[in-house]
């Protein structure tokens, strides 16, 4: 499930978003929401991320936190400084990371210096930001922000829910962009994906959520809009 922010397409230099993992899962399925960007250089394509929380069961508590990506054409994995953070698995691009249902986690990625583009996660309950790492790519701005839920559970298993909100943006120019509508999208069930998924704007109207093991009510190409 993707959502597509429906943002002026101005160079950015950093983007952010808050992720609360609502309803948890139960199965012992990899479950996948991250913010992803695409790199840009002088207009030329340099690839895409993207940073998120992970239910990993091969990770401790299934907790796990993911900065990645790849070069455009999908030619092999961007390179990037070494985490900090363990690894249960020894991979360079999930890392350990105990993360708590309930609770807003906000994830960013923003240039730090010249070809240098970092991943951080914060708790916003601690103010506590952790670094991930830095990716490297020589670029100067992120274009076409999204924010999805990759999921690998069976269609019908145990419902899921996670909520997106304070969706913002930094121009190059020093401007805030805060994105208040987004565009849905689905993998088809043709290409393996369920159709009894579905996202939509909370009862509060606080922010998009993205649900498992639910009637759709929001068809691909829908614009939800925050009030």
């Amino acid at each position: 499930m993707h959502l597509m922010w429906e943002v002026p397409p101005r160079p950015l230099t950093e983007v952010a978003v808050d992720l609360e993992i609502v309803d948890p899962p139960t199965v012992d399925k990899l479950y996948f929401w991250a913010l992803q960007v695409n790199f840009v250089d002088r207009g030329a394509d340099r690839g895409g991320a993207h940073i998120g929380l992970q239910y990993h069961p091969g990770y401790p508590q299934a907790g796990a936190v993911n900065w990645g990506g790849y070069h455009p054409a999908g030619r092999g994995e961007l390179e990037g400084s070494t985490s900090e953070l363990p690894s249960a698995l020894d991979n360079v691009n999930t890392r350990t990371y105990r993360w708590e249902a309930g609770r807003r986690y906000r994830l960013r990625v923003l240039l730090t210096k010249p070809g240098h583009w970092r991943g951080a996660v914060s708790d916003t309950a601690t103010g506590q930001e952790t670094v991930i790492r830095d990716l490297f790519v020589e670029a100067e701005h992120l274009l076409r922000p999204m924010v999805w839920s990759e999921v690998f559970a069976d269609c019908d298993h145990p419902s899921t829910m996670v909520r997106w909100s304070n969706l913002q943006a930094t121009t190059a120019d020093g401007g805030v962009v805060r994105a208040l509508s987004v565009r849905t999208n689905y993998q088809t069930f043709a290409n393996g994906g369920c159709a009894n998924t579905n996202s939509f704007i909370d009862a509060n109207g606080l922010g998009f959520c993205q649900q498992t093991n639910i009637a759709r009510a929001n068809r691909a190409g829908s614009i939800l809009t925050l009030p």
